[in-house]
């Protein structure tokens, strides 16, 4: 108690020195999927408490936005990766990632949520202080004031970036890989290379395949996508890829879900159409862990019937781990298979040796010439943005926090992440996360108090990797992510109907899950500081 007094004390000293920043109730950042669900359940639920959007990047949609590779479109249906609130109404079931942008910046506009948003404004690092019971959140400023103030005036609550802000609750709706890197693996012999590099996550503008032979390395959804897309226009497109992944093809219309829009009234049509693509994804899944030979078997014979006569659908479809051990990749209207048939493209599954002056030799020694190389290599995961974390002045541990629902993290304080499922749309729990969010804060106003904070599992509770995939951009992170155990409620949930009971009808007050007051520290005793770092496990 002594050293948070001396905290308190520091602290005052340094507001005297500075004028107070402006102080908000709930900050939320990230003004993509996530963080537009953050904002219109906010106002639907507790229209009472000020909030702002804190955006790093110069536009509204997060993902959909920053990716800009040929055929970017996502890999779960609309149904689901659409609002509850404002139902997806055009007629692909699965949509290009220039619609799906386009779909979260008219949201924002009608909801007036892109109003509340502060564009150029990456978190660094928050702090919070027991003291008064809120976060100081600091902000690197991407752009002047100036031009915040003319070309985005309209989209701002502020014409000024604020480099502190302090809040009451911080919402992070970061997603969780980093914006600003993909993943490329080192290679030998690529600056031989006398054509292009380029990762999907950066994709050049200007970039003209017309006509070009180019190889893509990777076998996951983006490379999936790729492949097609640019066998449209490039002479010749080659997948390469080091291992198989399940693929499945699916009509990028739904025939069940436009004739429930077509014969129902809108709002049912669409509810039902919701509902039959949840159950449809849930028992799916389900099948593939319960009885994954059967289900290798039903994607084999899809892949046969679709693939041309004679393709060695075992040697390039036939991965070595079972169904959802990691993301199974969907083919909207068979375009990848199509083009395989037209011969427009080619998988090649193989190790890469080096990269030589025309393209890459091969394991095998099979040279594959290329114009240009894509990367399609994965992701780098991120927890939080990359925010920085104190609590009372000491440094935070991510990676030794254990996930609450989900969606709070142990020692840490009224912070909550949305974050989705692997296995079916993102949005389908970043939307129950929102709301048990305002659940919580209505919880907290109706019983006066301050601060919420997860308490540690008992020690017995194995701890577990956050995310359930064996995929190489999940592993390489494990050791950078917070964890789960094996027991509500600091078992990552992977089912909607499981979060349904958990996050949206279960109590707040449930056990795992301790409130208090300002200025009162938010570890339970003199051991609190080693809770902060990880170190110890209190019940």
């Amino acid at each position: 108690m002594a050293a948070l007094h001396q905290y308190a004390a520091d602290a005052a000293d340094a507001a005297d020195a500075e004028p107070s920043p402006e102080h908000f109730d709930v900050l939320i950042v990230g003004a993509g999927l996530s963080g537009i669900a953050s904002a219109w359940h906010l106002q639907r639920h507790l229209p009472g408490k000020r909030f702002a959007i804190l955006e790093a990047r110069e536009a509204i949609g997060g993902t959909w936005d920053l990716f800009r590779y040929p055929g970017v479109r996502s890999d779960s249906d609309m149904f689901t990766l659409g609002y509850t609130f404002r139902p997806w109404a055009a007629p692909e079931a699965i949509a290009d990632g220039r619609a799906i942008a386009e779909y979260l910046r008219e949201t924002a506009r009608e909801h007036g949520i892109d109003r509340r948003i502060r564009f150029g404004h990456r978190v660094t690092r928050a702090e919070w202080d027991s003291t008064d019971a809120r976060w100081t959140v600091t902000c690197e400023n991407a752009r002047d004031a100036s031009e915040n103030a003319s070309e985005n005036a309209s989209n701002n609550a502020s014409d000024a970036p604020a480099a502190r802000l302090t809040c009451d609750f911080i919402h992070f709706c970061t997603g969780y890989y980093r914006y600003d890197q993909g993943h490329t693996p080192t290679w030998p012999g690529t600056e031989r290379f006398r054509g292009r590099i380029v990762h999907p996550q950066h994709w050049p503008d200007a970039l003209d395949v017309a006509g070009r032979r180019i190889v893509v390395i990777g076998s996951g959804a983006t490379a999936v996508t790729l492949v097609p897309a640019l066998a449209r226009t490039a002479a010749h497109v080659t997948m390469l890829q080091r291992s198989p992944t399940y693929v499945m093809g699916l009509p990028a219309r739904d025939p069940l879900a436009d004739l429930l829009r077509r014969r129902l009234p809108a709002p049912l049509g669409h509810r039902l159409a919701r509902l039959k693509q949840i159950v449809l994804t849930a028992a799916f899944y389900e099948l593939s862990r319960r009885r994954p030979a059967l289900v290798k078997r039903l994607l084999r014979a899809g892949l046969k019937r679709r693939l041309p006569a004679g393709f060695d659908v075992d040697r390039h479809f036939k991965p070595s781990y079972a169904p959802w051990d990691q993301r199974l990749c969907i083919v909207p209207d068979d375009d990848l298979f199509e083009a395989i048939g037209q011969r427009r493209a080619a998988v090649v599954t193989d190790t890469i040796e080096t990269f030589t002056e025309t393209g890459v030799r091969l394991r095998s020694g099979t040279q594959l010439d290329a114009d240009v190389i894509v990367t399609a290599t994965g992701l780098e995961l991120l927890a939080l943005g990359g925010t920085e974390l104190s609590v009372d002045g000491r440094p935070v541990d991510v990676a030794a926090t254990i996930a609450y629902k989900g969606t709070l993290f142990t020692g840490i304080p009224n912070a909550a992440l949305a974050i989705g499922y692997t296995n079916a749309s993102w949005t389908l729990k970043a939307e129950l996360i929102c709301e048990y969010v305002c659940r919580l804060l209505a919880f907290m106003d109706s019983h006066g108090y301050d601060w919420c904070v997860p308490l540690e599992p008992d020690e017995s509770q194995p701890r577990l990797p956050l995310l359930n995939l064996t995929s190489g951009y999940v592993r390489r992170a494990s050791d950078r992510l917070p964890k789960q155990t094996d027991r509500a409620p600091w078992r990552m949930n992977q089912s909607w109907f499981a979060d349904v009971r958990d996050l949206r009808r279960a109590r707040i007050d449930d056990g795992g899950i301790r409130f208090g007051h300002a200025g009162e520290p938010v570890g339970l005793d003199a051991a609190s500081d080693l809770l902060v770092r990880g170190d110890v496990n209190l019940t």
